[in-house]
């Protein structure tokens, strides 16, 4: 399968980033792809006032969007993640969704992990508008099974494993990487995720400063194989990259290193035990 990754750095207006993503999914609908995956938050960033103002049903304006421009490429597309709007509440969900070719709605991943950091030169609450979730999601794209993921899930290697180990072969994440710690950390977390999963990574991330976000992101959209090899890494630009996932190769793999069958859930469950010195 050929997919691709779209990196965009996304304003407030939603007009503005259909406008751009449309033009980079046509580009890799045209170049072959047949799975697209969008950045994290990717039509509409900004401020907290722009995450809640811009939140929407689950099937809103672009929920409809996507449907569309899924269809009418023939493509699957995973919807980046939007925030959702929750009935009764001001706080959001940080939500991901894949449209099929046909533009129906094929899986709803709402993030788990919610960023909150406040280190010199980047502080980013992501609790103060939103709302984890709490259920991992894979699907079939065609005969292939990807699990999702969004952007800070990429440092808790639980969710990672749990979604191979339910069989997932790929892992999408969406993302918005701070470039204060994605610069030294994103490739890293990437690869070994790959690596420890012996799975397919699909990066796709914001890049620079959005406009009132007060914040600057890496970039560096990346497509990693089983082995932890890079396929493709975009610029430092708007744009898109594509890379051929060969799951042959990788049922190969998996087969030589077992390390997904020697998983023990019976005995990570267990709490630690503290060994004091002992004395003979």
């Amino acid at each position: 399968m050929r997919v691709a990754a779209v990196q965009l750095t996304s304003g407030p207006d939603k007009a503005t980033n259909f406008e751009k993503a449309d033009g980079f999914v046509a580009a890799a609908a045209k170049d072959g792809a047949e799975l697209v995956v969008l950045p994290e938050l990717w039509n509409a960033f900004g401020d907290t006032d722009v995450i809640r103002s811009g939140a929407e049903p689950l099937v809103g304006t672009t929920t409809e969007w996507a449907k569309t421009i899924a269809a009418r490429e023939g493509i699957w597309l995973l919807n980046g993640s939007i925030t959702e709007s929750i009935p009764g509440s001001d706080l959001v969900y940080n939500t991901s969704t894949l449209i099929s070719p046909e533009g129906e709605l094929a899986a709803v991943y709402r993030k788990v992990h919610l960023c909150d950091i406040d280190a010199p030169g980047a502080r980013y609450c992501e609790s103060d508008t939103t709302r984890g979730g709490d259920e991992f999601v894979t699907t079939d794209v065609g005969d292939i099974n990807v699990g999702l993921a969004i952007c800070y899930d990429i440092r808790f290697p639980e969710i990672f494993r749990s979604l191979a180990l339910a069989g997932a072969q790929v892992v999408a994440l969406p993302t918005a990487f701070l470039l204060m710690s994605g610069r030294d950390h994103y490739e890293t977390l990437a690869r070994a995720r790959a690596i420890e999963n012996v799975s397919f990574f699909i990066g796709a991330d914001q890049w620079g400063s959005p406009p009132g976000s007060g914040v600057s992101f890496l970039g560096r959209s990346m497509i990693i194989d089983p082995w932890g090899t890079v396929l493709a890494t975009a610029p430092d630009k708007e744009t898109y990259i594509v890379a051929d996932l060969d799951v042959a190769m990788q049922a190969q793999l998996r087969q030589h290193l077992t390390n997904l069958a020697h998983t023990r859930p019976d005995v990570y469950t267990k709490p630690v035990r503290h060994e004091r010195a002992h004395r003979v």
